[in-house]
């Protein structure tokens, strides 16, 4: 690594830093629907949605209700991308004439956006047509994203609340986030984006000569606007096949540091709104202190093992699958970013990374994507963690824990055990199912530990709701296409409806005043409590399974060994 790039990393850190509490004050005063900087002009887009939803945004919402909401809206949101997708032949904005999506992969792509996951095992510019794109997949970027964000805030009510019983409205969340942070920084991102290169156009596909005296055809299409809310709604669905290792969605080195950037932004910024809502901003610093952590110490793995020679090329930094105008620094950066979101875009072949931060890449998704996780999804992530370490706190002293005045008991635990151990679920059964049948093993590119780690990461990536991928895995076979289907499904809503219901529990309960043998949750002590659960629920479920793939590759590696 050289001075540019370690200056880099603390540019990188110091602007998230700073942004936090000024986003996150500002989505905190959205979601309460106070006054803020954009109430006036774009008030009228919030209460037109009321009008033809007939919505009365002032109805607050228990538990049960504001579930039974989201889970109708999101699976209208499947059927709709779904059909779309198998109607996009006879629809218009589809200059190149492309036909209908097969059946297994519009449902794979419909369960992706839905879920926020933007899982993709097509390529976007020869199969999804302009108005699919754009009515279809960036709808459903903004979307997701305000899903996420809403269900986060939903918690956090819940947490706080008095007795109430209720969580909030769903619908006037939805229509928040969109209106008022979402849709308003997206359309400036673009603009952005435009400037530095990236296309923004109806136009049919070039035909352009090489400079060796060929012809390529080069893809057009509205891809800044996608781009932009892909990154800020930690989507991650790419216009083009190669994400944003393609110059026409990341065309320039500031264009890279701020897609960087702009994955983090709204995840940070979370911790300050929650501890905004639950009156605990030393709290709420706390949990950004855990992530940024756990982030950098991931970071700093990844590119020691990049930069560390490799026993088998003798080479340092080496150059094969990575962003070739950005470097080793800024493909592994990238990397870490996008696995500790809940955000699929990529501009380097994550398989081309050592197998040391390959695996530290499928980590960051196997902790539950909470460092700093998606939008929401973050959050509301690491609030599964922080009950489980308060009720094993309290076990300890013996004594009813509790948490910012509420008692936490069998019931709320009972829904946080669900939600951390359904993705895991997703991920080992999937991977040991799909390593000994021929659907699984049928589309490798490789075997041995590195084919291992293909179908362990497609899996890993789709219970976390990442989107990313391993690459060297045809994922486009209908046994994939359904089988991460399912794990994207069960990834996204066997965490939010279990946390939505310890929220509505916990709203119902009257506060309990603190006293001696109250728990702090706003000291460091808690802060490293909290990072010792992560790592030994989290991490250790995972061991055995990374052990059969990065880690013994590594050690291959090390030997000088090639598979």
């Amino acid at each position: 690594m050289t001075v540019f790039d370690w200056a880099q990393l603390i540019l990188f850190l110091g602007l998230l830093v700073a942004a936090t509490p000024l986003m996150g004050s500002f989505i905190a005063k959205v979601m309460a629907g106070e006054k803020h900087l954009l109430l006036r002009p774009l008030g009228f887009l919030e209460r037109l949605s009321y009008r033809l939803g007939g919505v009365d945004a002032a109805t607050s919402m228990t538990a049960r209700q504001y579930v039974t909401s989201l889970m109708v809206f999101n699976l209208l949101g499947i059927a709709f991308v779904f059909a779309l997708q198998l109607l996009q032949g006879l629809l218009p904005l589809n200059p190149q004439g492309l036909g209908a999506v097969s059946w297994h992969s519009a449902l794979n792509t419909a369960v992706s956006f839905v879920t926020n996951t933007n899982w993709q095992g097509y390529a976007g510019e020869t199969t999804m047509s302009y108005l699919t794109q754009m009515t279809a997949l960036t709808v459903q970027n903004f979307l997701s994203a305000a899903v996420g964000i809403a269900v986060a805030v939903a918690v956090a009510r819940g947490i706080a609340a008095r007795s109430t019983g209720t969580i909030g409205n769903f619908w006037a969340d939805l229509v928040r986030v969109t209106v008022y942070i979402l849709l308003p920084c997206s359309v400036l991102y673009a603009l952005f984006l435009i400037g530095q290169g990236v296309v923004q156009n109806f136009s049919a596909y070039v035909q352009v000569a090489t400079l060796e005296g060929g012809s390529q055809l080069i893809p057009m299409g509205p891809a800044a606007s996608q781009v932009s809310i892909k990154m800020l709604g930690t989507n991650g669905g790419g216009f083009f096949n190669a994400n944003s290792a393609f110059p026409f969605e990341n065309p320039t080195p500031l264009s890279n540091f701020i897609q960087m950037f702009s994955i983090l932004l709204i995840p940070a910024a979370l911790t300050y709104t929650y501890g905004t809502i639950t009156r605990a901003r030393r709290h709420g610093w706390v949990l950004f202190g855990v992530m940024m952590s756990l982030f950098v110490s991931m970071t700093l793995l990844s590119l020691w093992s990049e930069f560390t020679p490799n026993g088998v090329m003798g080479l340092t930094g080496m150059m094969e699958g990575k962003e070739t105008r950005f470097g080793v620094f800024n493909s592994v950066l990238f990397s870490n970013v996008t696995t500790s979101a809940s955000c699929g875009a990529i501009n380097a072949l994550h398989s081309s990374l050592s197998p040391l931060s390959g695996g530290i890449a499928m980590l960051n998704m196997m902790l539950g994507e909470i460092v700093f996780g998606g939008v929401g999804a973050g959050l509301y992530g690491m609030l599964l963690f922080v009950l489980l370490t308060v009720f094993i706190a309290g076990l300890m002293v013996g004594r009813t824990p509790e948490y910012l005045g509420k008692k936490v008991e069998s019931r709320e635990m009972t829904m946080v055990i669900l939600a951390v151990l359904a993705p895991c679920a997703c991920i080992l059964a999937g991977t040991a199912i799909s390593a000994v049948v021929e659907g699984g093993l049928s589309s490798l590119a490789n075997t041995g530990p590195h084919g291992f780690s293909e179908i362990l990461y497609a899996f890993t990536s789709a219970a976390a709701n990442n989107g990313s991928a391993f690459a060297g895995l045809n994922a486009n076979t209908p046994y994939y296409n359904l089988m991460l289907a399912v794990a994207m499904f069960i990834g996204r809503f066997a965490v939010i409806v279990p946390i939505l219901l310890a929220a509505g529990s916990l709203a119902v309960k009257p506060p309990a005043p603190p006293s001696a043998g109250t728990f702090e949750t706003d000291s460091a002590f808690f802060g490293g409590l909290l990072i010792a659960v992560i790592l030994i629920v989290g991490a250790l479920t995972f061991i055995p399974a990374l052990s059969l793939g990065p880690i013994v590759e590594h050690m291959m590696m090390i030997r000088g060994q090639s598979l």
